[in-house]
């Protein structure tokens, strides 16, 4: 008979490397408390590891460089979970910065907006992950939310060149038109600033 350490190491092994598990997608190998054990155990044994309470990762293995274990990276941590919570996220203030190359520093507490429940998770290594529920409608386009969120944070007053040309590399591709849809949820500074960067790339 199959222990439940061999069921979710099958289990895992099906889904690949890089996958990003939780106790319970393995309900039915047994009950939670077992669940939880053999997830410990293969922890423990360096099988999977645990990304966070109750986040669990079959990691990816870095054999070129010789770099070993490779931990999934925030993003993929909050894309699993609000994956599971069936939410939709966004990364806001500091993190929609990094993600927008506007700054290389990656924050303590990475905030997303979420349409799911609120909540704040505490990663292996001291950042956490904080999902919030914003106060203004959804944007309709990913970028520009990020963009409004990055802004935000910098403030108006602390806006450089360099963040303008980074915005403008990051624009070009995207036509204002499919940008213009959210304008009415931007403060009116970042609108218009917006609009001259627009006037600028053509």
């Amino acid at each position: 008979m199959e222990s439940i350490d061999d069921k979710i190491i099958k289990h895992v092994s099906r889904l690949g490397r890089g996958s990003i598990v939780f106790p319970s997608g393995f309900v039915s190998f047994g009950e939670s408390k077992s669940v939880l054990k053999g997830l410990e155990r293969l922890a423990t044994k360096g099988t999977l590891i645990r990304v966070a309470r109750g986040v669990y990762c079959y990691p990816k293995e870095d054999k070129v460089l010789g770099l070993g274990v490779v931990y999934p990276s925030y993003d993929e941590i909050a894309q699993s979970i609000a994956k599971r919570d069936k939410a939709r996220i966004a990364p806001a203030g500091a993190y929609a910065m990094n993600v927008l190359g506007l700054t290389t520093q990656v924050p303590m507490n990475l905030v997303f907006l979420t349409d799911g429940s609120p909540r704040s998770i505490e990663l292996f290594n001291g950042h956490k992950i904080t999902f919030t529920v914003p106060k203004k409608l959804s944007f309709q386009h990913q970028i520009a939310q990020l963009i409004t969120a990055a802004l935000q944070e910098i403030g108006r007053e602390y806006i450089t060149e360099e963040h303008k040309q980074q915005l403008k590399t990051i624009l070009s591709p995207i036509k204002e038109e499919q940008i213009k849809v959210d304008y009415v949820l931007m403060p009116a500074w970042i609108r218009t600033l917006l609009k001259e960067l627009y006037e600028q790339i053509l």
